[in-house]
């Protein structure tokens, strides 16, 4: 242990909940422990930049720090022993937006977004194989074939009939049909590791925690479709924009084990064997002055007035009601602007954005 990491309790983080984009290197992660690592190979290009989604989320200021030390050392532990959080807490609290600043500060480029529904399966987070596309292509390329072969644009048939192989069109390969979700994609061999976040599990039909089990384990899957093929290796398309990966044998494993956010509104409980691979994170509401420092962060200014809003915020969070962050920025947003009177008919719409939302309306 260096003499920082004996005199500094907090030496042993990599992450340090700043939001600020690494100036230099970005940080290294220590090694994983050993029934941690992975495999995988060949290693992938880098991700693409983030940035701009991490802008809409964070704001383009320094992020105020909302998490203390306890939640901190929870989060460097999940860094460290390469396990997926699971950030429970009230709606609209921040916690999707915790993926997006860890992958900022630690500069892991684009965050993997897999927002979770009751029709959600893990093979939506794995892949998916247009199987209809790839039978239309192919036909349309058959098509093709014949009509060149007729035209005589193919160098001509052979004395059997058949079309001469320097004519032929280049036929359909089935990895041009295979799209890799943001599990699939996040479990890619990345030099370094992508950040996926799973967005409202608790959402999900009740078999889906378990089906995780296995990808989460062993940070590998199979593609049954490439398995079959013949072809020892396909070139598929990924998550990212324009992103496309080589898949050897219809295989998948992870270099490095991804980042993975898992967040809950607390809807139902999560099955034993799934919790005990997660480390657990309850994120707190934040307080007045860190309130007004995220305005101040998303806006760039404190604008006159914002105290007044976050105060009344404050009062109807204490009250007993369900508000996310996203009330108070709009709130902000719109009545601290040239020619707004919020105490005159503005009045009816501060309290229209700032409504209860466990009312329903």
């Amino acid at each position: 242990m260096s003499t920082r990491e004996q005199t500094d309790p907090g030496g042993w983080h990599v992450f340090h909940a700043t939001g600020q984009v690494p100036g230099g290197p970005p940080p290294r992660l220590p090694e994983p422990p050993p029934w941690r690592q992975f495999r995988g190979g060949p290693s992938q290009p880098p991700p693409p930049d983030g940035e701009e989604s991490a802008l809409r989320r964070l704001g383009p200021g320094d992020v105020i720090r909302q998490l203390g030390s306890d939640e901190t050392d929870i989060i460097n532990a999940a860094l460290l022993l390469r396990r997926p959080l699971l950030i429970t807490g009230p709606p609209g609290i921040g916690k999707s937006t915790l993926a997006f600043l860890i992958g900022r500060e630690l500069g892991l480029g684009r965050v993997l977004e897999w927002n979770i529904v009751s029709r959600t399966t893990l093979r939506d987070g794995l892949h998916t194989y247009d199987a209809m596309g790839r039978a239309q292509a192919i036909a349309a390329w058959r098509a093709g074939v014949r009509e060149a072969a007729v035209a005589g644009l193919d160098d001509g048939a052979d004395e059997t009939g058949s079309i001469s192989p320097a004519g032929r069109q280049q036929a359909p390969t089935l990895g041009e049909f295979v799209t890799l979700g943001p599990l699939g994609t996040a479990l890619l061999p990345y030099d370094r590791p992508r950040v996926l976040l799973v967005d409202e599990l608790d959402k999900s039909d009740i078999d889906l925690p378990n089906d995780l089990l296995h990808a989460l384990e062993n940070g590998s899957y199979e593609i049954p479709e490439l398995v079959r093929d013949a072809a020892e290796s396909a070139r598929v398309h990924t998550s990212d924009p324009g992103g496309h990966a080589v898949v050897h044998n219809g295989r998948v494993e992870c270099k490095e084990f991804p980042v993975v956010v898992i967040t809950s509104n607390g809807e139902r409980e999560f099955p034993a064997a799934f919790r005990r691979r997660c480390l657990p994170l309850e994120l707190r509401p934040p307080n007045r002055e860190q309130l007004l420092a995220m305005v101040e962060s998303h806006l760039r200014m404190r604008p006159e007035g914002a105290e007044r809003l976050v105060d009344d915020y404050l009062h109807r969070v204490r009250s007993g009601g369900t508000h996310s962050l996203d009330q108070l920025l709009n709130a902000v947003q719109l009545t601290t602007l040239g020619g707004f009177q919020a105490e005159a008919d503005g009045s009816k719409l501060v309290e229209t954005l700032l409504r209860d939302l466990a009312k329903g309306r």
